[in-house]
């Protein structure tokens, strides 16, 4: 999708992420190896009283649906940022229903624009659990020169 195509407050609804707990304990073990997310006695002495996903997995997860989504298309050309929030504990097995809104766009030139696209990921229980807010560039329609 163009550039021109898209419209502010534009939404496209991202298919549910299912929290798989196997899964997130390799990323943990990998990526976030902290006993919060990896030792299950550990973590029933915290103030969640169990294992969390790490932060950025769960956003992984809740991104992977995002892009099977395509908004774009073959008119994107790049991520130019992405600022992510956390606002409430993720668990194996949660199931994660987001929506993605258009809350921005900026021409920059003739050749692209800029596109924030700002994500809502609830739990099953209805909290919103993260926010993300996203810039991409993204090609104009081409122009008889």
């Amino acid at each position: 999708m163009y550039f021109e195509d898209i419209k502010e407050n534009m939404t496209v609804d991202i298919a549910p992420a299912v929290i798989d707990k196997e899964k997130m304990l390799d990323f943990a073990k990998e990526y976030d190896n902290i006993p919060l997310h990896t030792d299950e006695e550990y973590a029933k002495k915290t103030p969640f009283g169990r294992l969390i996903a790490p932060g950025v997995m769960s956003f992984m997860s809740v991104w992977a649906k995002y892009l099977e989504v395509d908004l774009f298309g073959e008119e994107l050309l790049a991520g130019k940022s992405t600022k992510i929030e956390w606002l409430k504990p993720v668990f194996a097995d949660d199931v994660l229903t987001s929506k993605a809104r258009v809350t921005g766009k900026t021409k920059r030139n003739h050749k692209n624009g800029l596109v924030e696209i700002t994500i809502e990921a609830y739990n099953q229980n209805g909290q919103l659990v993260l926010t993300n807010v996203t810039e991409a560039i993204v090609k104009c329609k081409p122009t008889e020169e």
